[in-house]
C-alpha cells in the first residue's frame, strides 16, 4: 500500500459499515487499527479491542495520549459524505496525520492512473488505464473505472457501478450501486445517480436522477 509499511498504524475517523470494510483491508496487510473517531454520541466501536473517541474532545484526548511513531489516518465515511470525508482529512492533516490511501489486495489500479490521498479502492474494484481519482474518493466494491476516466475530490462510485472510458464524475458526487454511466459523459458536482440507472447524457450539477435512460428526478 502506497506510503505505508509493515509498522504503520492506522486510525480511522468513522465507527459504521465502511470502518468494517476498512478494517478487513487492513488487517490483510497486517496494519493494526489503533482508534476510531466518530462526531456520533451514541456511537460505539465495531472493531473489537480498538478504542472509539467521540467528537472533536475525543480526538484531543487522543492526540494528547498517543504513543509516538508513525500513524496515518482514513475517513472511515461512505455514501454521498465526500465532503465530511475531506473535512476529516483537513482534520487529521492539521494536527500533523497524515493521510492514508487504501487500495485492496484485490483491487486493480492501472500502473499509470492516479489514485489522489484518501481514496479507497475497494476489493474487487477496477481503475483502468489513465484514469484519474481525486482525493477522498471511494471506488467501492467491484465498481468499475474504465480508461481516462476522471473523479474529482469527494466522490463515492457504488457497488458494482460501471462508468465506461471517459467519463466525467464532479466533487463530492455519487453513483449508486449498480449503476451504469455511458463513454464521454459528465456528471456534475454534487449530483446523486440512482441504484441501478444507466445515464446515456449529461447529469447537471446538483440533481438526481433515477431509471433507464437516467431522468432527474429531483433537485438536491
Amino acid at each position: 500500500m502506497e506510503g505505508q509499511s509493515a509498522c504503520m498504524r492506522i486510525v480511522l475517523w468513522g465507527s459504521t459499515g465502511q470502518a468494517v470494510v476498512l478494517a478487513e483491508l487492513y488487517e490483510r496487510l497486517g496494519v493494526p487499527i489503533e482508534a476510531l473517531f466518530d462526531n456520533d454520541p451514541l456511537a460505539t466501536s465495531v472493531l473489537h479491542g480498538v478504542p472509539l473517541y467521540l467528537g472533536g474532545e475525543g480526538f484531543q484526548r487522543w492526540l494528547e495520549r498517543r504513543d509516538p511513531g508513525p500513524v496515518m489516518g482514513l475517513a472511515a465515511i461512505g455514501g454521498t459524505r465526500g465532503p465530511d470525508r475531506l473535512d476529516v482529512q483537513a482534520a487529521f492533516e492539521r494536527n500533523g496525520i497524515a493521510v492514508a490511501t487504501a487500495v485492496h489486495p484485490a483491487a486493480y489500479v492501472a500502473s499509470n492512473a492516479v489514485v489522489g490521498k484518501g481514496s479507497q479502492m475497494l476489493a474487487g474494484s477496477v481503475v483502468a488505464a489513465r484514469a484519474r481519482i481525486g482525493e477522498a474518493c471511494i471506488v467501492n466494491t467491484r465498481a468499475s473505472v474504465d480508461h481516462e476516466c476522471e473523479l474529482e475530490a469527494g466522490v463515492h462510485i457504488g457497488p458494482g457501478a460501471t462508468l465506461a472510458g471517459c467519463v466525467t464524475v464532479g466533487r463530492n458526487a455519487f453513483v449508486g450501486s449498480g449503476a451504469v454511466v455511458l463513454p464521454r459523459v459528465t456528471i456534475g458536482a454534487g449530483s446523486i445517480v440512482g441504484a441501478g440507472s444507466v445515464v446515456t447524457r449529461n447529469v447537471e450539477a446538483g440533481v438526481v436522477v433515477v431509471g433507464n435512460p437516467a431522468r432527474v428526478l429531483r433537485v438536491r
